[in-house]
């Protein structure tokens, strides 16, 4: 709480936000932020694929009821969801809801396959989602200003598989869901949005497909304000290609290294006159919100952009 009262967004997406039928738990994170001072009038999300039981071995390996066979990774239905805080009014009746999007009807989609087979059955791939979490166009309405759509998603890490790069496979198609919602490919799209999501992909490093996240990034309908933090550079990984001042998370001593992950990227019709990744340096007394290990606040650090017409 102390890093979102540090950054005060108006518009706030929580990733891996655990959801429940009434919203409780985010309706008292929202009523805590209130009580510093941080009010969220506005709060929506909707149901999951993470922890959604399947009843199919998703990964493979012999098992049911694991969390990696859920739709989504997850101990339980509802277990890291997405969630929306907001100042500006939206309009939660017009929301596109894309999460029950079948991975198979994603035109150009890459299903996973191991030996020349369906991985893991015809029968699993046959039910399997494409989103992670969910994908949301949530239309918002700001008072006295044009509408503007928010374009939200958190995607599956592109790790964590076999040779049939099951879990790489969706995050590069994850991503160009995106690319193909702006090309009209799911009904007309917003001219004017802003894309906030956790991508789980690094333009440079890391493991997924680099060139889908280049490709999101320098795509001419969108603009990226890279954002930046003076932590990031300090605590680079060796042999990483990347700039590590666009790094947005940190996992120490993990073969991924830190990496820039989590995105908000307005449409071209925006101004951005200010961008950050929070990531202090160990001097600045703020890093203290991150704890001693820079985990108080979890791997991934808060991305924000300031954007104006």
């Amino acid at each position: 709480m102390e890093v979102i009262s540090a950054a005060d967004p108006d518009i706030l997406l929580l990733t891996d936000f655990d959801h429940d039928a009434g919203l409780a738990a985010l309706n008292a994170f929202a009523d805590r932020l209130a009580e510093r001072d941080m009010a969220y009038p506005f709060r929506f999300a909707l149901p999951s694929n993470a922890g959604l039981p399947t009843g199919f071995d998703m990964d493979g390996n012999g098992k049911l009821g694991e969390a990696r066979d859920a739709m989504g990774y997850g101990d339980f239905r509802g277990n890291g969801g997405m969630a929306l805080l907001s100042r500006v009014p939206f309009d939660a009746r017009g929301v596109a809801d894309f999460t029950g999007l079948l991975w198979r009807d994603l035109p150009g989609a890459q299903l996973p396959q191991l030996n020349g087979q369906p991985f893991p059955s015809e029968e699993a791939l046959a039910i399997q989602r494409l989103a992670s979490a969910g994908f949301w166009i949530v239309p918002m309405l700001p008072e006295g200003e044009a509408p503007f759509a928010l374009l939200a998603s958190a995607a599956t890490t592109p790790a964590f598989d076999g040779p049939e790069d099951r879990n790489g496979l969706r995050n590069r198609d994850e991503i160009r869901f995106w690319s193909l919602y702006m090309d009209g490919a799911f009904g007309p799209a917003p001219s004017s949005f802003v894309l906030a999501a956790k991508l789980n992909a690094d333009p440079e490093d890391g493991d997924g497909d680099h060139t889908t996240i280049r490709a999101l990034l320098s795509d001419p309908r969108l603009q990226d304000p890279r954002p930046a933090s003076a932590g990031g550079p300090i605590a680079a990984d060796p042999g990483h290609r990347g700039d590590p001042s666009f790094d947005t998370a940190a996992w120490p001593g993990s073969p991924q290294g830190n990496l820039r992950v989590s995105y908000v990227l307005p449409s071209g019709d925006w101004t951005v006159t200010g961008a950050g990744v929070f990531w202090p340096a160990p001097e600045d007394p703020m890093s203290a919100l991150l704890g001693e290990d820079g985990q108080l606040a979890g791997p991934h650090r808060l991305v924000w952009v300031d954007i104006q017409r």
